[in-house]
């Protein structure tokens, strides 16, 4: 009986003392782990080169390389293949750097938490814009803005879509404004304004004759398109509806503003699509080309993306507020046709 009671108890003893271990192995791990080490695996899976990543995060390269290597060491596995070029995650270092992600969050977190509780609206903050956004919005708000929040330090990028959604999905941007739905589950969007599509056609073309258009009346191979990259030119290519047609002009005009559309619609070389805010700043002379559609009007829809985690939130907050407070003298149309910035 004593034989099986000591028995008992040595077993006991043991789980309890394999338990403590195990605990003990998984708190060194975490307190091994640091947060400026992770910092250095993620920029060294972004820019696939030891080097670049040293000097987007201010270090040595010596140093940068030392760290990752302690940690790898340390972890007793190789999160990254040196033998290619260039450097590639190994299958556990892509699962490792996924991990990551979500952790440097967690810790920002921290910050925003205090900044929350102490009413501070402030640091750094970077916002992304796409191309035929910024030149008319952006100066209708960033002195507002600045003028209200003096702590904020606002780092302002022209990028397209595409790039402002890799940019948000890395943690290299704060938040952004871009055409809206984009259907990321990364990602939320809190909608600005509704801007409609407006017609641009000169005095010698076909159209010109009318008062206002119906998207019937419209031709892809009539007209001229921003150039690839641009949300708004698939926006236009979704609205007419012909993303496969086959052009059956001698030319096909492309650019890389609107501003050039315009010039070259100027010079009877077909017609285009304006957003809305572009139209405001036209001459005299030009206004007379615009042409309304007939309601619902086709429209993009312009949002204040961000990721899911909610970083910063307070100051993507306040500029909501801000931009949406101010657009409403500007624009305010409601019966509209949301047409999609994502090619069909």
């Amino acid at each position: 009986m004593n034989k099986l009671f000591l028995f008992n108890q040595s077993k006991y003893l043991f789980e309890h003392c394999l338990l403590i271990v195990f605990i003990y192995s998984f708190v060194v791990i975490i307190i091994i782990m640091t947060i400026t080490q992770l910092h250095y695996v993620l920029a060294v899976a972004e820019h696939q080169n030891f080097t670049k990543a040293a000097e987007k995060c201010f270090v040595t390269q010596p140093t940068l390389s030392m760290q990752i290597q302690k940690l790898e060491d340390q972890l007793g596995i190789q999160i990254f293949d040196r033998s290619k070029k260039p450097i590639e995650l190994t299958e556990v270092g892509t699962k490792i750097v996924n991990q990551a992600k979500n952790i440097v969050n967690e810790a920002d977190r921290i910050n925003d938490i205090v900044d929350q509780q102490k009413g501070f609206i402030g640091g750094e903050f970077r916002l992304g814009i796409i191309p035929t956004v910024m030149p008319t919005l952006l100066p209708m708000f960033l002195k507002t803005f600045i003028k209200r929040y003096p702590k904020v330090k606002l780092k302002i990028e022209e990028l397209t879509t595409e790039e402002i959604v890799q940019r948000i999905k890395d943690g290299h941007l704060d938040a952004a404004i871009a055409a809206t739905p984009l259907k990321n589950d990364q990602i939320k969007e809190r909608v600005l304004f509704y801007e409609p599509f407006v017609g641009y056609v000169p005095k010698n073309h076909r159209l010109s004759s009318k008062q206002k258009l119906e998207v019937s009346d419209l031709n892809i191979d009539e007209m001229l398109l921003l150039e690839d990259g641009h949300c708004f030119r698939d926006g236009v290519i979704n609205l007419c509806k012909a993303l496969k047609a086959q052009n059956t002009n001698e030319f096909q005009l492309e650019s890389g503003s609107i501003e050039m559309l315009i010039k070259l619609a100027n010079e009877g070389m077909g017609m285009t699509l304006l957003p809305y805010l572009h139209t405001l700043d036209l001459k005299e002379n030009e206004q007379e080309n615009l042409r309304f559609f007939n309601e619902p009007s086709p429209a993009r829809e312009v949002s204040l993306i961000y990721h899911k985690s909610e970083l910063k939130i307070q100051i993507t907050e306040a500029l909501h507020t801000i931009i949406s407070g101010i657009i409403r003298g500007a624009i305010a149309f409601q019966n509209v046709q949301i047409i999609s910035p994502i090619v069909k």
